[in-house]
């Protein structure tokens, strides 16, 4: 079924699925008195919903500024979540880049990055990997004011630049961000491994 579908599209997510990013690289074992500070800080001070606002376009400084008047105890964690970023952001994962360059090399398909990725450390990643010049575009929560997974961002895709859901493959680590595409009408692969994505792209001979 997979082979009879026309893609000639290609919408990646970049942390988790081209490039590695885990804040774990600052937040080591080491950071806190005990993993269960370190649980408490990432549930509780500086969460995943705190850093997706900023993912969605609010100031970095304001944000940090807020977080420290409202925990004052936990001053330096939050200051190093932004102030130390560039050491959570790891290298490319090589193995989904190879399959990025051989789609690319079948030369019939465009690429596109729906990312949520605040626009004030995204020119870091865009300095550091030279492959975010392979894409036709790419699409930043931080710079658009909203992120995935809300409609309106995926829209962009469509209504910006002529993509047609049900002729584009659409990738990414988070299930609920594959969740929202799939409900526009987007091919979806919910990235776990660069070996899955890879058995996918072949059924779909896009590789």
């Amino acid at each position: 079924m997979e082979s009879e579908i026309q893609i000639n599209t290609v919408v990646f997510d970049l942390g988790g699925v081209l490039i590695d990013w885990n804040p774990l690289y600052v937040f080591d074992e080491n950071y806190f008195e005990s993993l269960s500070q370190r649980e408490h800080f990432f549930k509780h001070i500086c969460t995943g919903d705190w850093n997706e606002n900023q993912d969605a376009g609010y100031p970095i400084s304001k944000a940090t500024e807020e977080r420290v008047k409202l925990f004052p105890d936990w001053e330096k964690p939050i200051r190093d979540f932004y102030g130390r970023w560039e050491e959570m952001l790891g290298d490319a994962i090589e193995e989904t880049l190879n399959l990025f360059q051989q789609m690319k090399d079948k030369g019939d398909l465009k690429f596109y990055a729906l990312t949520n990725w605040s626009a004030e450390t995204f020119p870091v990643a865009l300095q550091r990997f030279n492959f975010l010049q392979w894409f036709d575009r790419l699409i930043v929560s931080g710079e658009e004011k909203t992120r995935k997974p809300f409609p309106e961002f995926y829209n962009i895709l469509s209504n910006r630049y002529g993509v047609t859901p049900a002729n584009a493959l659409f990738i990414d680590d988070n299930e609920r961000n594959i969740k929202a595409a799939a409900q526009l009408g987007y091919h979806t692969v919910h990235f776990t491994s660069p070996k899955l994505l890879e058995n996918v792209l072949k059924n779909m001979k896009l590789i």
